[in-house]
C-alpha cells in the first residue's frame, strides 16, 4: 500500500528516544512522573523544533496515572508496553490522514496523561479486511473539525498536534497506533500490561509504515532474557548463583522497589545494599558530582574524607572514634582479624556456628557457614566455633544468655588448656545468615566480659545491623548494653557504592601501626565518601531510622497475627527492618520445601525476599529503610493468601 505522508517533514533521519525502563531520555522517578525533566530531556533530542521517534513495543515507566496501575501499590501490576509509535513535533503541527476512511470516533479527553484530542478513523482494503487508526494527543479543535462517519481523503490535514494544555500533559507529540479490532469509542489502551504483550502486538501491529518508515525501523528490541541466560552461562561461573526458578532481568531501582527489562514493579523486601532506598537522588548526585571533580585516594588530604569518618564516628559510642576505611564487609573484617591480633599478639579466634563475615581467603575461614558447609575446607585450627543462640517459639527464658555464653566460655578454655589467648571473638551482633536471630538479653556482655578477662578483644560485625536497621537503636551492640572493641560495617555505607568500614579505639590503631603501611586503594575514596556523607543525610534528613523502628513493629504485629492462624509459621523474630519468620511442615520441623514455596509465590506476587538459617527455613526480610506501612501491607496481604492455602496450612 502506499501512504500519503501523515508530516510534511521527513522521518527517516529522526533521531530514535529511549523512553525504556532503563533509557537515558526517561525521566528518573519511575512512580511520581517528573514531567519538567521529561520535556527537558526530549527538548535535548529535538533541536529547533525537528522530529524524534518514540518506539513501539517500548517498555516504559513513564505511565504513572492510577489508571495504568492493577491496584494501589505500585507492585501490584502495571501497563507499560507502548502500542504505537511516537512522534515528537511542534504543537500546532498538521497532521495528514495517510490513507481513505471515515471517521469512526473523535473526542477530546481532560484527563492528565490521557490522549488529549482523538481521532480514530475506520479503513477498509480492497479485499474487504477492515482495520483502524488511532491519532493521540491532538489539539482539542480537532472535536470541531470532524464528526463520527465523515469521509477522509489521503494527504487531507485531519488534526494539529496538541500542546501540553490540551494533549493531556505530554510533550507535543503524536501517538500513532494501528487496530485489527473494533473498539468502542476512543478510549483504546495505548498501553499494554507485558504480561499481555504477545496478544496486543498482533490487535496492534508496528505502524511504521504508515509513516513511510520500514517495519521496525523504531521498534524496541524484544526483551532477550533467555539469550541472556546463556551468556551468563558462557561466561560466569557456575557457583555465581541466581535467584528463583525463572531469574529475574533487573533493569533498574527506585527507593523500595525493582524494575524488570519490561517494566513489571516488584516490591525490594530482601536487599539490605540499598540502605535509604534505591538510586536515591542525594545519593546519586552525591556520588557523580564528586567523581565529575575527582575521585582519588586517601594518601591525599581531603576535607570529604575528614568529614566523612568524623561525621561516621559521631555516631558510635565514645572511645571508637578511628575509622579504616575499606570497600566491604569482607574487606572490612579482614582488616578486624588482623587488627585485632596486632593488639594482642595472639591468632585464635572465637566465632558463631552459622555465621558468615565475608569472601576472602581470612574471611572465609571465620564463617562457620563457609567452611562447614558444601566445598567448605573444614575449620582451620585457631578457629573456635561457639553454640550461636538460637531462639525457641516460646521467646528467650531468662537462663538462654548464660547458657549460650557458656559455649564461649569452654571455647576459652580450650585456648587456655593450649597454653594461649585468644586474639578476639567476632561475631555478627545479630546472626543474619544463622537465621536473623535477636539475641536473648545479657547474652554479649556475658560473652564480652568473659573473653576480655581472657585476654582478647570483642569484634561487632554489624554489616547486617548497623545504621538505624533496628530503629531508633543505631546498632544492634546497643540492644546489648555494650560496646565492641572493633566494630566492622559494609554494605548500607554506600548505599550500593562499595563501601566500609572499620572503626576501634586510637590504642588498638597504634598497635597496628607496626611500620607496615595500611593503604586500599578504593576505601575511602573520594566517591565513596561523598556517598557515606549523603547516606548519613539522608537517614537523618527522612527519618529513617524512625520509620525502621515504626514500620517493623507494624509488621511484626501482622505477621505474629498471621503465625496465630497457621501451624507452618514457627516462629516470628526481629526488631525494626530486620526480620525473621521460621518455616516449619506440618510435625513441626524446619521446612525449606515451605520456605522456598513461599519465596517463589511472592516473586509471583512482584514481592522479593530470600532465606537462610542453618535449615535455609527462615524467611529473610531485611527491605530499604524507605519501607513504607502500605508496603508491609502489601507484603502480608500476599503472605495471608499464601499462608492461607490449603496445602500450606496442612503444612503439606
Amino acid at each position: 500500500t502506499t501512504f500519503a505522508p501523515i508530516f510534511d517533514a521527513s522521518l527517516h533521519d529522526a533521531p530514535i528516544l529511549d523512553l525504556s525502563v532503563a533509557g537515558n531520555d526517561a525521566p528518573d522517578d519511575p512512580i511520581l512522573l517528573d514531567k519538567a525533566q521529561l520535556f527537558q530531556r526530549i527538548e535535548e533530542r529535538t533541536p529547533y523544533g525537528e522530529a524524534a521517534l518514540g518506539r513501539y513495543g517500548e517498555p516504559r515507566l513513564i505511565y504513572t496515572d492510577a489508571g495504568f496501575f492493577a491496584g494501589t501499590h505500585p507492585a501490584s501490576g502495571r501497563r507499560t508496553i507502548h502500542l504505537g509509535i511516537d512522534v515528537f513535533l511542534p504543537a500546532l503541527t498538521p497532521v495528514h490522514a495517510p490513507l481513505p476512511g471515515r471517521v469512526y470516533s473523535v473526542a477530546a479527553t481532560p484527563e492528565d496523561l490521557g490522549y488529549g484530542g482523538v481521532l480514530v478513523l475506520r479503513h477498509e482494503t480492497d479485499c474487504g479486511v477492515v482495520f483502524f487508526s488511532l491519532y493521540g494527543h491532538l489539539a482539542h479543535e480537532v472535536t470541531t473539525r470532524h464528526r463520527v462517519g465523515d469521509p477522509v481523503q489521503a494527504g487531507d490535514v485531519i488534526a494539529l498536534l496538541g500542546g501540553e494544555a490540551e494533549n493531556g500533559g505530554w510533550p507535543p507529540h503524536l501517538h500513532l497506533q494501528l487496530g485489527l479490532f473494533e473498539a468502542d469509542g476512543p478510549d483504546w489502551p495505548g498501553v499494554a500490561d507485558p504480561d499481555q504483550w504477545a496478544v496486543w502486538r498482533e490487535r496492534s501491529p508496528d505502524p511504521a509504515p504508515m509513516l513511510g518508515l520500514p517495519p521496525g525501523h523504531a521498534r524496541a528490541p524484544e526483551a532477550q532474557r533467555h539469550a541472556l541466560a546463556r551468556r551468563r552461562a558462557t561466561s560466569s561461573p557456575r557457583n555465581l548463583t541466581l535467584s528463583y526458578d525463572v531469574p529475574l532481568v533487573i533493569e533498574k531501582g527506585w527507593k523500595s522497589l525493582l524494575f524488570d527489562e519490561c517494566g513489571r514493579t516488584f516490591l525490594d523486601a530482601y536487599n539490605n545494599v540499598p540502605h535509604v532506598g534505591h538510586a536515591h537522588p542525594r545519593v546519586t548526585d552525591a556520588v557523580s558530582r564528586q567523581i565529575a571533580r575527582v575521585n582519588t585516594n586517601t594518601r591525599y588530604l581531603q576535607s570529604i574524607h575528614e568529614s566523612y569518618v568524623e561525621a561516621l564516628t559521631s555516631r558510635l559510642p565514645d572511645g571508637l572514634d578511628v575509622a579504616f576505611l575499606v570497600t566491604s564487609g569482607s574487606e572490612g573484617n579482614d582488616l578486624a582479624l588482623r587488627l585485632a591480633q596486632a593488639a594482642t599478639g595472639a591468632r585464635d579466634t572465637i566465632i558463631l556456628e552459622n555465621g558468615y563475615h565475608g569472601h576472602t581467603c581470612t574471611t572465609v575461614d571465620l564463617s562457620h557457614y563457609k567452611f562447614d558447609g558444601p566445598g567448605g575446607a573444614g575449620q582451620r585450627n585457631w578457629v573456635h566455633v561457639a553454640t550461636a543462640p538460637m531462639p525457641e517459639p516460646t521467646g528467650w527464658h531468662p537462663d538462654h544468655a548464660s547458657h549460650y555464653a557458656q559455649s564461649v566460655t569452654e571455647r576459652l578454655e580450650d585456648i587456655a588448656a593450649c597454653g594461649r589467648k585468644p586474639a578476639c571473638f567476632v561475631a555478627e551482633t545479630f546472626p543474619s545468615v544463622g537465621g536473623q536471630v535477636v539475641p536473648p538479653p545479657g547474652y554479649l556482655k556475658a560473652v564480652y566480659a568473659g573473653v576480655r578477662a581472657a585476654g582478647g578483644l570483642c569484634i561487632a560485625d554489624e554489616v547486617q545491623t548497623g545504621l538505624g536497621r533496628l530503629g531508633v537503636c543505631a546498632w544492634g551492640f546497643e540492644t546489648q548494653d555494650v560496646t565492641p572493641d572493633i566494630v566492622v560495617l559494609g554494605k548500607p555505607l554506600g548505599n550500593g557504592y562499595p563501601l566500609g568500614a572499620v572503626v576501634t579505639t586510637r590504642a588498638i590503631a597504634d598497635e597496628f601501626a607496626t611500620g607496615m603501611e595500611f593503604f586500599s586503594t578504593f576505601g575511602g575514596s573520594s566517591a565513596a565518601c561523598a556517598a557515606g556523607l549523603a547516606v548519613l543525610h539522608v537517614l537523618d534528613a527522612e527519618g529513617l531510622a524512625l520509620n525502621a523502628e515504626t514500620v517493623g513493629v507494624h509488621l511484626l504485629a501482622g505477621l505474629r497475627h498471621l503465625q496465630s492462624t497457621t501451624p507452618t509459621i514457627r516462629d516470628v523474630r526481629g526488631m525494626g527492618l530486620f526480620i525473621g519468620v521460621e518455616i516449619a511442615d506440618r510435625n513441626g520441623a524446619p521446612s525449606r520445601h515451605h520456605a522456598r514455596h513461599v519465596v517463589e509465590r511472592l516473586r509471583g506476587r512482584h514481592i522479593l525476599i530470600g532465606t537462610d538459617g542453618p535449615h535455609d527455613n527462615v524467611l529473610k526480610i531485611r527491605p530499604p529503610l524507605c519501607f513504607s506501612k502500605d508496603d508491609a501491607d502489601f507484603l502480608l496481604d500476599a503472605l495471608t493468601e499464601i499462608f492461607n492455602d490449603r496445602l500450606m496450612q496442612e503444612g503439606r
